[in-house]
């Protein structure tokens, strides 16, 4: 499987697509916003770019789209009106794989352009929208051009497929039940794909520059534990409810595995220092329980339906289902979501589970 062409979230804007289903992105970008907001605000101040480049990587398309950058040219904009500076000019990256939604992005970008200016008022400067469809694995940007890089959500997808000696059997991502072999294999590739990371945006930051990426990651060393994959877990359920009823090839499971890796602090920490552009300012973990997904504190909206696995089975879908409709067709889905629904309600009654999220503030050394 060729993840750079799979990986993507489900376009457009219907009810099974990512801009219709990301809400619970939305909640992890504003949870973790004290920490970009700290990061943007100590690099204007230590640079006063007259030009401030920004790149947020794996953008996705929909409503998360526009939500991290605009925030960030917020702060600076409140920073540099308190110091009575004139505002830089803006230039932002958006970037994601070739096969994102980047048409429903340029669509929505006018009308969001209009609305942003009009918010910030007078005296606001120049603000520069461009796409870079890409893989975030490889170069991106010229030499020393970037000034802040942001990802949220998007460096716990590899590059590839893990290569794997031995059978995952019955699972699709690491359980209790996955052979040591097969963890280390997945360790090995996040290894690589971060290191690899690092070692682009080193090169197209300023001396100075600063990035902050936020994983869905695990506390612990533990990777079979609740607060890893277990969402994952729950869809193997799923899958193989089918193939015991024949519906979904024993084989045809066995070897479908999701090229995603949650890493803990401890590992970001050691990956970063051991690479060696950069220096860590923050690195924190946060918890956003399943539940959140039905409350929408932002807005204090509940959502019309009171089952919990509807809106997570929905989330996942958004997001997975392009990786499952390679492998499995298409013509199963609507079941295996259904069922994935059914075990996810009964789970979120009897459990209290969390998303764990792993946030890394750094400064590329001068």
């Amino acid at each position: 499987m060729e993840v750079v062409e799979v990986l993507h979230m489900n376009g457009g804007t219907g009810d099974a697509s990512y801009a219709s289903n990301s809400l619970l992105q939305k909640k992890v970008i504003l949870l973790t916003k004290p920490i970009t907001e700290e990061a943007i605000t100590e690099l204007y101040t230590r640079l006063f770019p007259k030009s401030i480049c920004i790149a947020d990587m794996g953008c996705s398309s929909g409503p998360n789209t526009f939500l991290a950058v605009s925030e960030l040219i917020k702060n600076v904009e409140k920073k540099r009106t308190s110091l009575g500076h004139e505002s830089p000019e803006y230039q932002i990256h958006l970037n994601d794989l070739p096969s994102n939604d980047f048409n429903t992005i340029f669509r929505s970008l006018p009308s969001f352009q209009k609305s942003f200016s009009k918010q910030m008022g007078s005296g606001f400067g120049h603000c520069f929208f461009t796409g870079v469809p890409g893989s975030f694995y490889g170069r991106l940007f010229p030499n020393k051009s970037l000034h802040f890089v942001h990802s949220s959500y998007s460096l716990m997808w590899l590059s590839r497929v893990p290569d794997l000696e031995e059978v995952n059997k019955g699972n699709i991502y690491l359980s209790s039940t996955s052979p040591l072999s097969v963890i280390r294999a997945y360790l090995k590739q996040f290894q690589r794909d971060f290191t690899t990371f690092l070692q682009c945006r080193a090169e197209e930051l300023v001396p100075g520059g600063v990035m902050v990426l936020t994983l869905m990651g695990r506390k612990g060393e533990d990777h079979s534990g609740k607060e890893s994959g277990y969402a994952l877990e729950l869809l193997a359920r799923a899958l193989n409810e089918l193939v015991s009823e024949g519906q979904i090839e024993e084989e045809q499971l066995d070897c479908f595995n999701v090229p995603q890796y949650t890493p803990s602090p401890a590992e970001v920490k050691y990956f970063v220092e051991e690479e060696g552009s950069f220096s860590i300012t923050r690195l924190e973990a946060t918890t956003i329980h399943w539940t959140a997904y039905d409350h929408d504190h932002v807005t204090g909206h509940h959502h019309a339906f009171k089952d919990g696995g509807y809106s997570l089975s929905n989330c996942v879908r958004a997001v997975v289902e392009p990786l499952l409709v390679r492998h499995f067709g298409e013509a199963i889905m609507d079941e295996v979501f259904h069922r994935y629904r059914e075990i996810l309600t009964n789970c979120m009654t009897k459990e209290k589970i969390e998303f764990i999220n792993v946030t890394v503030s750094m400064k590329r050394r001068v």
